[in-house]
């Protein structure tokens, strides 16, 4: 069965991908700041909810692309390409909902390179502190009980006496 063109649907999905978009950005600022001010409360509760918000645009982005499939006709096209045999205002209307789907997209990315620049410094910074604080180590971390453990630091805490 061959399915019909359902612009309004279209337009209703990519809105939706917009405001879910905007949701997991204020979520995700919100863990930024918390872990930047090194604030623990309510950490696993909104990485759960990050969570929840990316299976719901996962979904979402299934479906635009089952509708937007439509157009396609069975051939890979860019997105312009799809929409240039709609009426003006359809077109217009998509054109203007996908510009700001990609925005709100690239201001997410944004904002994950530089927290994962910022984790990465911080990463660096807690090596060369065990690195002068214990030059005796050898590079080389252990638990309590003396077995070596990888030095990925996901975890770590120093109690060490001076």
């Amino acid at each position: 069965m061959k399915e019909t063109w359902d612009f309004s649907r279209c337009a209703a999905v990519f809105t939706a991908e917009i405001e879910l978009l905007k949701k997991i950005y204020g979520i995700h600022t919100a863990v930024r700041q918390g872990v930047m001010g090194r604030e623990w409360t309510d950490f696993n509760e909104k990485n759960q909810e990050l969570n929840r918000l990316g299976e719901e645009l996962t979904q979402l982005e299934d479906e635009r692309e089952q509708l937007l499939g439509v157009l396609s006709e069975g051939e890979e096209k860019p997105f312009n390409a799809l929409i240039s045999g709609l009426p003006m205002e359809e077109g217009r209307e998509l054109s203007r909902l996908y510009r700001e789907l990609k925005m709100e997209t690239l201001k997410m990315q944004t904002a994950n390179e530089t927290f994962l620049v910022y984790l990465n410094e911080a990463k660096t910074l807690a090596n060369a502190y065990l690195e002068a604080a214990c030059p005796a180590r050898g590079g080389k971390l252990y638990t309590r009980r003396g077995q070596k453990v990888s030095q990925d630091l996901r975890s770590l805490v120093f109690n060490n006496s001076f």
